[in-house]
């Protein structure tokens, strides 16, 4: 078993950044991929970005490519989403996972799931 916990959302202008966290407990961190994944109201939950176990290795969705970037502290038991240049189709509630599936961008493929933290970017 492993717990997570996201931190870091809120409200912010369109074109402003935000940093996530996501620490994690139980289990030895480094032996999962971490993904972060975000949901709209009325929308599926969709992928944002994915990291390898080592943190050498990283994936993302179009959307995001270029403005968000993930990273992870395995000393810290952590792993980061910076979100830059937001828009306001980015609003949504933001979950952390755990997974052993690397680059698996389906959210019904992880194991361990934080409770959410929501961003909100106003136009």
């Amino acid at each position: 078993q492993v717990q997570l916990v996201e931190s870091g959302g809120g409200l912010v202008q369109a074109g402003g950044s935000l940093r996530l966290s996501c620490a994690a407990s139980g289990r030895t961190f480094s032996i999962y991929d971490m993904g972060w994944f975000r949901q709209a109201p009325g929308k599926e939950r969709e992928f944002v970005a994915t990291i390898s176990r080592s943190g050498a290795s990283t994936y993302y969705a179009d959307s995001v490519k270029g403005r968000f970037t993930i990273s992870r502290d395995n000393a810290k038991n952590t792993v980061y989403l910076q979100m830059n240049s937001l828009k306001p189709e980015d609003t949504g509630v933001y979950y952390c996972a755990a997974g052993s599936h690397w680059k698996n961008t389906d959210w019904r493929q992880y194991d361990y799931w934080g409770q959410g933290t929501q961003v909100t970017v106003s136009s």
